[in-house]
């Protein structure tokens, strides 16, 4: 059984979506800030996080950065929709994706389905499937579901690795937002592919020595993103 912490301000939205997630035979806890959420997150082995990030005492996007300093857990933020600044600011600390409130509490479970099988399940694959992946300094070991530059590690959220791995293994070919956004949340973008770009943003932010000057993920305007073969 796959846990879930709720981690909101207002006990109306914590518990409409416990009585939701429960009967889709989840565990779940429930916090009121991100205080409280750190404190469960240190006792609990969580699967997943719904992160508000309006909140009193410890703000979401504090907490975000906090839990990313020690965990790559799936993390969901709830927003308001006057929210878009801090929305773009929580994908580039960390976020794999959000919702907007008012939200339909069963869309919200199939988002948290979503991430749990990308996260635990995705990208496992068959002993037949490639496993390696290169290109000049950059490696990406799907084994250990690392990623290194020139020798170095580097820490890629889930999110940054999935995305990264479907375009090594697509080297020399252009695709679009769109496709990156189904092959990675394993749904239909309808609209959300500005968000593949933070991701992208913030992958070469990890990759790059100079991200103005790419060398890996390269922009072909008005049709997507390639990582040419060598």
């Amino acid at each position: 059984m796959y846990t879930v912490l709720i981690c909101d301000d207002e006990k109306d939205i914590v518990n409409a979506l416990r009585i939701y997630l429960e009967a889709a035979d989840y565990m779940v806890f429930g916090a009121g800030n991100g205080a409280e959420a750190l404190e469960i997150i240190g006792s609990e082995k969580i699967d997943l996080i719904l992160l508000d990030i309006m909140m009193p005492v410890m703000d979401g996007l504090t907490a975000l950065s906090a839990i990313r300093e020690k965990s790559n857990v799936p993390i969901i933020l709830i927003t308001a929709k006057s929210e878009d600044y801090d929305k773009v600011l929580g994908l580039n600390v960390g976020a794999d994706d959000y919702i907007t409130k008012p939200f339909n509490p069963i869309e919200v479970v199939a988002r948290v389905k979503s991430q749990l099988r990308r996260y635990y399940k995705l990208g496992a694959g068959s002993a037949n499937d490639e496993k390696h992946f290169s290109k000049g300094g950059l490696f990406v070991d799907d084994d250990s579901k690392s990623v290194t530059v020139d020798g170095e590690p580097v820490g890629l959220t889930k999110t940054e690795y999935e995305i990264l791995k479907f375009m090594m293994k697509n080297r020399g070919k252009v695709v679009s937002p769109g496709e990156i956004y189904q092959a990675v949340w394993n749904e239909p973008p309808l609209g959300n592919e500005k968000t593949v770009a933070v991701h992208i943003r913030h992958i070469r932010e990890k990759t790059e020595i100079n991200p103005a000057e790419p060398r890996y993920i390269k922009v072909i305007f008005g049709r997507g993103y390639i990582i040419e073969k060598d």
